[in-house]
């Protein structure tokens, strides 16, 4: 990774971390879209590995109101979808893979903003944690299905049993990944070399939390999130045009 292109997205990683660990996304929807125009190569496993690390830190500190029972079927609804999220890893080119990153961060920035909240039940957590593992493991952004039915749950067992469940299914896709020959050497480089950015995002965040206003904060995730989106989108238009 060259110098310039490393601390780019090792600032972008910064950021998104300080976002994420402020109001609870960030890291995914904002750092996928710039891997997929500077190092498609990466995706989906390097983004995967800080992710695990994000959500078991957040696990680590909010682990006292967790409902096993909904992690417990979310993870048997991730396993078919990180099997079709595996396969799609496998069959599609980089462009058709950044493409899907792109739809994937447009829809979680809508679902963001969608009020409505079905409820927390084990099938409906089942179906939505289907979603979340094709989308996950595919493009490492499978956090929105997740977070629109655990968002009936009161706020501190919605963010503990969100830690939970995405350690656990980031672990999962990672599992899969591995098996189908996706997870690399250069992967797990690329991740360690980020992971200070990462830890010092979620360290500043501590600050920040307690200074800025989180309706801003969410809007500027929301407005990143889509520009890199439409980004991708123009590049791979433009790669197909030239």
């Amino acid at each position: 990774m060259e110098f310039v292109q490393f601390l780019v997205i090792g600032v972008v990683v910064l950021g998104s971390a300080c976002l994420q660990g402020s109001i609870g996304f960030g890291l995914g929807m904002i750092t996928a879209p710039v891997l997929a125009l500077l190092r498609p190569d990466l995706l989906p496993a390097a983004l995967l590995f800080l992710a695990t690390l994000t959500s078991l830190t957040a696990f680590v500190r909010e682990r006292h109101d967790v409902d096993w029972r909904i992690v417990g079927w979310g993870a048997l609804g991730r396993v078919p979808g990180i099997a079709i999220g595996t396969v799609a890893v496998i069959m599609l080119p980089d462009a058709g893979l950044s493409l899907m990153l792109a739809i994937t961060v447009l829809a979680g920035a809508a679902f963001s903003l969608v009020g409505w909240s079905p409820a927390a039940s084990h099938r409906n957590m089942f179906f939505a944690s289907s979603v979340s593992g094709i989308f996950g493991t595919a493009t490492s952004i499978g956090g929105p299905p997740i977070s629109l039915v655990l968002r009936s749950l009161d706020p501190s067992s919605m963010r503990s049993t969100m830690s939970a469940y995405f350690t656990l299914g980031s672990i999962l896709s990672l599992s899969g990944l591995a098996i189908g020959g996706e997870v690399q050497t250069s992967h797990v480089i690329a991740a360690a070399a980020l992971l200070p950015f990462m830890i010092t995002g979620l360290w500043l965040s501590n600050f920040v939390i307690r200074r800025a206003d989180r309706q801003l904060l969410y809007r500027l995730a929301v407005g990143a999130s889509i520009f890199g989106a439409l980004l991708v989108i123009a590049e791979a238009v433009r790669s197909a045009l030239g």
